[in-house]
């Protein structure tokens, strides 16, 4: 029989269901950090992508996002990467991989107000090792790369929708309009007004090329 619930009523229902089947034995070693229960389960949070032993000392994640698995390796095949700190695997992070874990992070989450303390809590590491590490392996800061990434979107829907620069700017996380618009033009050379008009009229030249070469090998 086929299932009418929407997208979001499956997902809640997931959350639900993945909320009731963690014990209430397990989740108290998680909330309290019990190093008794270290490498007989692990723990994984859904919206980092990070798998811990129950005594990590990071921030508590929130149950609904919580999955329980029984050994390391359960958890490496669901795709789920070791967190630094507690180093649930027995090996160090290597530091590509960990700063491949904060860049997944602000990929997704790069609408969100983000600050260096957020991204070292929810990538369990501190803010100057963070800062440190990212910028030796990228080359650039964090903050740096959110605003290439807001910039990168802005620029998007600059070319492909008809929002307004007020509406563009609180969709990549830049609420401010004047910083938007200032930071755009700092990183781009543009305004965001004149990007749009420049890539319109870009694309108008590109449909006018087409047509007429198109006519062309018509009458050929």
């Amino acid at each position: 029989m086929k299932d009418h619930r929407n997208d979001r009523d499956i997902d809640h229902e997931m959350k639900r269901r993945m909320k009731e089947d963690i014990p209430e034995e397990k989740w108290r070693a998680i909330v309290s950090n019990d190093a008794d229960y270290d490498f007989r389960f692990f723990y994984g949070v859904s919206t980092t992508g990070i798998f811990c032993r129950p005594s990590c000392k990071s921030r508590p994640p929130n149950k609904e996002n919580v999955r329980i698995f029984q050994h390391a390796e359960e958890a490496l095949a669901a795709r789920f990467r070791p967190c630094k700190r507690c180093k649930p695997t027995g090996e160090k992070l290597p530091d590509q991989e960990w700063v491949n874990q904060i860049t997944d992070y602000i990929d997704r989450h790069f609408r969100d107000k983000l600050s260096l303390e957020h991204l070292a809590d929810v990538c369990h590491g501190s803010p100057f090792h963070l800062q440190r590490t990212f910028k030796r392996v990228q080359g650039i800061s964090p903050v740096e790369y959110i605003q290439r990434k807001r910039m990168q979107e802005a620029k998007h829907l600059l070319a492909h929708t008809d929002q307004s620069i007020t509406e563009i700017a609180a969709e990549v996380g830049n609420a401010n309009v004047p910083y938007f618009i200032t930071l755009f033009k700092k990183m781009t050379g543009q305004t965001p007004l004149e990007f749009r008009q420049i890539w319109q009229h870009g694309a108008a030249q590109e449909v006018q090329t087409y047509e007429y070469e198109h006519d062309h090998s018509k009458q050929n």
